[in-house]
């Protein structure tokens, strides 16, 4: 009990503070040093989160009642109705994260991550070839589940030891790949259902594809140092057909009801539900991810309380930024606010908030995701540390496309659930 002194120490100003402040500083109790208290409290949390990773979970839902009480009590929130705005991205999140875990059990059971070696180079090229199957599943499949099949089959190849800079890099080839693609990311599918066209965001693949050369290449060296992959499979491996029917029908029908419904989650259970009769599911791994993906779900509704509306105009300066603020703060509400504010290059912001939330494990929902399975991970020191190719690749990435494409603002005329019309704009408008 002593030992954990600090930290039920930073868990009391957490809930204490804002009200601590309205008693010393009554004049403006909504600031410290002029930053708003909201962002205060999910920098303490974030940094309790880092400090102490075996407590996400309870500093995760303290820190969320400590900014839901701050709103409704001193800022007179409309926090109903808040609710109710982000309850259908909550379920479906919720239902994805745990279908996913689910779905990289019958992966796991299907005996073909044991194959694998046979097909994979076994020097640093192998973990190399990993991260670009990751990038291309994640093209046409959510990235939270290209990250958890690709950790899933790390875990197996390189017999449970696992560098946390190549787990890092998962992460991110995962984030990379879905960029460009309107079915590859809950980001870039908010764009395409708002009214931006498919091609407007592909030459994300401009930065994500030279992005994953750089961090594949350095995290693949650091992953065959520390664990080369396994020279030969494991003897008697075979491969259940049935699990990987399964496989195939959870992610056919994420993509589908994606397309159509604007709900994975529910193609995803629908497959699931199919699978059951098909062949045994391992339910015991629920608990677990249901712990992992509470904690996810409190992070998002924390950053959706954030007053975001301050950020600065759109221009290529603002969209490079977004990419360094996505690592902390869910890129589902800062895509929302860019998609409202209007005259992105949506291909640009498409790479930025989707790719830099990589940078850090909370960054982003696939990073989170995996440290289900890698709980060592959760450590932003250890995360930047290890996976600090990723950061290196977000900057030269972003560059690159900025020098070969350019900065290409579009207005979206008529919003959501309206047909696609795009106005080009003059770059110069869209500029601060």
């Amino acid at each position: 009990m002593k030992k954990n002194i600090p930290y039920y120490s930073l868990l009391a100003v957490i809930v204490t503070l804002p009200y601590l402040l309205k008693i010393v500083h009554p004049e403006d109790p909504a600031r410290i040093a002029g930053i708003d208290i909201e962002f205060v409290l999910f920098g303490l949390i974030l940094i309790t989160v880092s400090l102490y990773h075996r407590f996400t979970l309870p500093t995760a839902l303290t820190g969320l009642f400590s900014v839901m009480m701050y709103k409704i009590i001193l800022g007179g929130y409309p926090m109903l109705a808040h609710l109710n705005d982000e309850k259908m991205i909550l379920i479906n999140l919720l239902g994805l994260l745990l279908g996913f875990a689910l779905l990289a059990s019958h992966f796991a059971e299907s005996g073909l991550p044991d194959i694998l070696p046979r097909w994979l180079p076994d020097d640093w090229k192998g973990p190399f070839m990993l991260l670009v199957f990751i990038f291309l599943l994640s093209s046409f499949l959510d990235n939270i589940a290209a990250a958890m099949i690709g950790g899933t089959i790390a875990l197996v190849v390189f017999n449970r030891k696992v560098h946390i800079g190549y787990v890092a890099a998962i992460v991110a080839a995962s984030n990379a790949g879905g960029s460009g693609s309107v079915i590859g990311d809950t980001t870039t599918t908010m764009m395409w259902i708002w009214g931006v066209p498919a091609t407007r965001v592909v030459h994300a693949y401009l930065a994500a594809i030279p992005a994953l050369l750089i961090f594949g290449f350095f995290a693949s060296k650091q992953q065959d140092r520390y664990h080369p992959i396994q020279a030969l499979p494991n003897k008697g491996a075979k491969i259940d057909y049935k699990k990987l029917l399964i496989v195939i029908l959870i992610l056919a029908g994420a993509i589908l009801t994606n397309i159509f419904f604007e709900l994975p989650a529910l193609g995803v259970w629908l497959g699931l539900a199919i699978g059951a009769v098909i062949s045994k599911t391992s339910w015991g791994v629920l608990p677990g991810a249901l712990k992992t993906s509470i904690f996810l779900l409190s992070l998002v509704l924390i950053a959706s309380l954030m007053p975001v509306e301050k950020l600065p105009p759109a221009s290529w300066q603002s969209t490079f930024l977004l990419g360094f603020l996505s690592s902390v703060f869910d890129n589902i509400p800062l895509t929302n606010l860019a998609l409202t504010q209007d005259h992105y290059d949506w291909g640009m912001l498409a790479f930025a908030v989707g790719f830099g939330g990589s940078m850090i494990w909370f960054g982003s929902s696939a990073g989170v995701a995996i440290t289900s399975i890698y709980g060592e991970a959760r450590s932003f020191v250890k995360w930047a540390k290890g996976g600090w190719h990723v950061a290196v690749a977000y900057v030269i990435g972003f560059f690159i496309l900025f020098l070969v494409a350019g900065w290409h603002p579009f207005q979206v005329k008529n919003g959501r659930g309206s047909p696609a019309v795009m106005e080009k704009v003059d770059p110069q408008v869209a500029q601060p």
